[in-house]
């Protein structure tokens, strides 16, 4: 008969339960800084709860829910051992997707899958997070951290999160509201944002071969500080525009670039015209379109080249628009305009760039 004190343990599988349970000690005053007043409980149970109540001064609330990670960018953060600052890029990720419809961010959950549970590492990550949700306005009810020994490395790990807003249904923003003679505003970005960073790791890593601490003059920083540097959040800012001034349209530039992005909240009908004559792209996407040798069309569908949020308003809201923004410490301009989509614009996409940079 065997002896019992050599049979298999979940210890031995990789999996270490009191592992995870340090991360969540760790990481519950971060998560505590995010706490609304419509958010019931705490951390421990089998989900967050969040007070419906706070519906009632809606005439016909509609939630809005999406969801999102942050690509390779998590593997910069492990190479570089730097791990509180990718949740920040998740929360601006989901939120920014919300407030497009002019949602406001009320909870978020987070899900961490790991190779291997590090405490300090895992509180690092929902620091991130919960520092995100506090810019964003939300709260951060809850979450999963999973240990995948076999399926991930020791050191490697990736971060995903859901994230629930509420518009009034007659305050829904989108391609509906959307005229000719609308302005386009640019709301410019922190740098790359979240996106593309595949391209970026294969052009400037693979291709070029430069180090993560190399120190790039352009960047006034070393390569890895660039790269890492923080997505920007934008729902705060929008939320203000919708509240004080008429606003038809948000676009959040994410994966597929600007025009891409603007096209899904431009009606077919219409076309929306960008100059790029209107800002120059900042060193980072200079540097990677000359590393690369990428044709502009080629980097302007995958990198945000500067721009992480645009609004679609009417004239008479222009002054407004870039009045609070200014005030809001975001820098802005206006970018183009909306017109009747005939002619050339009929075979064109809902949205193009023209000209030459600045």
């Amino acid at each position: 008969m065997s002896d019992q004190s050599t049979g298999a343990t979940y210890a031995a599988a990789g999996v270490s339960i009191e592992a995870g349970d340090l991360a969540v000690e760790l990481m519950k005053k971060w998560v505590g800084k995010t706490k609304r007043p419509e958010v019931v409980g705490g951390l421990g149970g089998f989900a967050g709860l969040f007070d419906a109540s706070a519906f009632k001064r809606y005439e016909r609330p509609l939630l809005a829910t999406a969801t999102d990670g942050v690509g390779t960018k998590v593997a910069l953060a492990a190479a570089m051992d730097k791990h509180d600052t990718i949740g920040h890029d998740l929360v601006g990720m989901v939120v920014d997707d919300l407030v497009v419809c002019g949602a406001e961010p009320l909870f978020m959950t987070d899900y961490i899958c790991v190779g291997k549970v590090h405490p300090e590492r895992v509180a690092q990550i929902v620091k991130g997070i919960a520092e995100g949700c506090v810019l964003a306005g939300c709260a951060l009810v809850g979450g999963e951290t999973a240990e995948h020994p076999g399926l991930l490395g020791p050191d490697e790990y990736d971060v995903a999160g859901a994230g629930t807003g509420v518009v009034e249904a007659d305050r829904l923003l989108g391609p509906d509201r959307v005229r000719a003679g609308d302005v386009v505003i640019a709301m410019a970005a922190s740098g790359l944002h979240s996106n593309g960073y595949s391209l970026v790791r294969h052009v400037l890593l693979n291709q070029a071969g430069w180090q993560l601490d190399r120190e790039v003059p352009e960047f006034g920083r070393t390569l890895g500080e660039e790269l890492l540097e923080p997505t920007r959040i934008y729902s705060l800012d929008c939320l203000a525009l919708a509240r004080a001034t008429e606003i038809h349209a948000f676009s959040h530039v994410t994966g597929g670039g600007l025009a891409a992005n603007l096209a899904r909240v431009i009606p077919d009908t219409l076309h929306a015209r960008l100059d790029r004559g209107t800002w120059t792209p900042m060193p980072v996407f200079q540097t990677v379109a000359g590393v690369g040798r990428m044709e502009t069309l080629e980097i302007e569908k995958t990198l945000n080249m500067g721009i992480g949020m645009v609004a679609v308003v009417p004239q008479e809201s222009v002054d407004a628009v870039l009045a609070i923004l200014e005030d809001r410490d975001v820098e802005a301009w206006i970018l183009g305009d909306i017109v009747e989509r005939a002619g050339d614009y009929a075979k064109a996409d809902g949205a193009a760039l023209y000209g030459a940079y600045a």
